[in-house]
């Protein structure tokens, strides 16, 4: 609604200003549910993922297998090293033309922050393929 002033010298012309003020109010309420409910959108969902054979991973000479044990010991083609060391392997590794594929092999019990670590480093030198080695199913049971 537009309301004409208290002035009584001007001519009784109703105002033609929009009121910002209802405006901004009714923003700043949405911005606010948005910032309260926004966290809610990202939060993890706990999956049991289901266990299938696969095909088993074909070795090539230009294949790199890095086991990591419970501890967070790191063994290169099962020989100790130390995260450094790998991290030199990884950039020697992919100066070639054709790089390598890294086969990650690593125990159920081994921590996720080293597992990511060890794939940050592999992306970083250089190393696109990388494959998770996994134990096949004892029995396989027909899919539904």
């Amino acid at each position: 609604m537009a309301f004409g002033g208290l002035d009584k010298k001007t001519n009784g012309a109703p105002m033609a200003e929009i009121n910002m003020t209802p405006l901004i109010d009714v923003m700043l309420v949405l911005l606010v549910i948005f910032i309260i409910t926004a966290p809610l959108f990202t939060h993890a969902i706990r999956l049991d993922l289901p266990k299938v054979t696969s095909q088993p991973a074909r070795e090539t000479p230009q294949t790199i297998t890095l086991s990591i044990d419970d501890a967070g010991k790191l063994f290169w083609n099962d020989a100790p090293v130390s995260f450094e060391q790998m991290r030199t392997r990884f950039a020697d590794a992919a100066k070639g033309e054709q790089k390598p594929e890294l086969h990650l092999r690593a125990s159920s019990a081994t921590r996720y922050d080293v597992i990511a670590q060890v794939m940050g480093v592999a992306q970083q030198a250089g190393l696109e393929r990388i494959g998770f080695v996994t134990q096949p199913v004892a029995a396989a049971q027909p899919t539904r």
